[in-house]
């Protein structure tokens, strides 16, 4: 295991860099396809991965052994350091064999941005078996004490995602030192991301809910825990590995899209094998009905237009970045809106074909049914709601985002 040298951090936490080079997108290819090869198994999983409200542990061995969950594990580390295109492109293909899954994939890849951020020893004990997986947040809501050599935790979090096949978590936390808030030079709390061993970790059965059912996203806790230093990083603090996928910090939610494109792809190729299919009461299929017809263009097109947004911000970003630039204001603005944008769009999209699908979607053993569930649970998420749009809107009108996320 090697080392790269870290950069001074700049512009709310990107880093220049010497650009080693890009990774290029063959190389996950292999990745793409495995997962390709396991639609048939997945779908065919869906049933039990919604009633046990968590993946199978086969289809979790699956993962493992497609390489899915170290695509971002740094070539410094033996990963593959894949780029946030392919990525992306693999969070598609799960999604639309089944959400729940392509949520937990994406989840569980933020290790290898979190490898990045400590040091190589650290990387190893906790992200160096065959078979880890990381869940957990960064929202700091645990209390992290100074103490001797690191910290003592405590906190409880939500939205643990696959925390019942995880190896170890992770939790955001306000650091305090004798009991009170430490803070920086400009006088901001100092808050850090702290790493934990599955061991030291509770998980608490939460996870009750109408869609992405099967991502077994628990609420987590810690009591009391002792996380060494060099286990834990600055929230915004720079990557110790100066690589052009770990340089911007908030590329780990760019394979996002890829789910609610799955997803939306899905619910129309479910419309189109039920319209092959259904006989209305005229007698005629449902293909045969105009505004079937209409609806099931005006998808595919939205589809195509989101799809081609999605793909284009990031390769511009990545383009960017391995020139060893920083992003531009207009750049971090773009992506979030990007990222807000197709996932309300793949939402319109799979609401229009529940209603173009009729009767036939308002039963559970239809695909439709489960589509807009997880649809509608997926754009709650904070990185995509739709009030988003105002940071960064602020930025391209030239003000500051008033968001630390941006």
């Amino acid at each position: 295991m090697t080392t790269a040298k870290g950069a001074e951090g700049t512009s709310r936490g990107q880093t220049p860099g010497s650009v080693p080079g890009v990774c290029p997108r063959a190389r996950g290819e292999g990745v793409v396809a495995a997962v390709v090869g396991l639609a048939g198994k997945i779908r065919a999983a869906g049933e039990r991965i919604e009633g046990e409200r968590q993946l199978p542990a086969e289809i979790v061995a699956d993962l493992h052994a497609a390489g899915v969950f170290r695509m971002a594990t740094p070539e410094a580390y033996g990963g593959p350091e894949l780029d946030p295109m392919t990525q992306a492109r693999v969070m598609e293909e799960l999604s639309a064999a089944d959400a729940s899954v392509g949520w937990c994939a994406m989840i569980g890849v933020t290790a290898g941005y979190m490898a990045a951020r400590v040091t190589p020893a650290a990387a190893e004990k906790l992200f160096g078996g065959e078979n880890a997986l990381l869940a957990g947040q960064v929202a700091p809501l645990g209390r992290a004490e100074v103490v001797d050599g690191g910290y003592r935790v405590s906190g409880r979090w939500r939205f643990g995602s696959a925390s019942r096949h995880a190896t170890a978590f992770m939790g955001g936390c306000l650091v305090t030192e004798n009991e009170k808030p430490r803070r920086g030079t400009a006088g901001e709390p100092e808050l850090r991301v702290m790493l934990f061993p599955a061991e030291a970790v509770t998980v608490l059965d939460t996870w009750d809910t109408i869609g992405l059912r099967g991502s077994g996203s628990h609420d987590y806790a810690v009591d009391d825990a002792f996380v060494p230093a060099d286990e834990s990083f600055g929230l915004f603090a720079a990557p110790l590995l100066d690589r052009p996928l770990y340089n911007y910090p908030l590329m780990f939610t760019a394979n996002h899209v890829g789910m609610p494109l799955g997803i939306a792809r899905r619910a129309i190729e479910e419309v189109i094998d039920l319209a092959k299919r259904k006989v209305m009461t005229t007698r005629k299929l449902l293909r045969e009905e105009g505004q079937v017809q209409e609806a099931v263009a005006r998808a595919q097109g939205k589809l195509g237009a989101a799809r081609a947004y999605a793909y284009g911000v990031i390769e511009e970003m990545w383009r960017t970045l391995t020139r060893g630039e920083l992003l531009s204001e207009r750049e971090r603005a773009e992506y979030r809106i990007m990222l807000i944008h197709t996932h309300h769009a793949a939402k319109d999209i799979v609401v229009a074909m529940f209603d173009t699908a009729g009767t036939s979607a308002i039963f559970r053993d239809h695909p439709l049914d489960r589509l807009v569930r997880d649809i509608l649970v997926i754009c709650q998420h904070a990185v995509v709601q739709e009030k988003g749009y105002r940071p960064a809107g602020r930025m391209l009108l030239g003000l500051p985002p008033g968001d630390p996320f941006f």
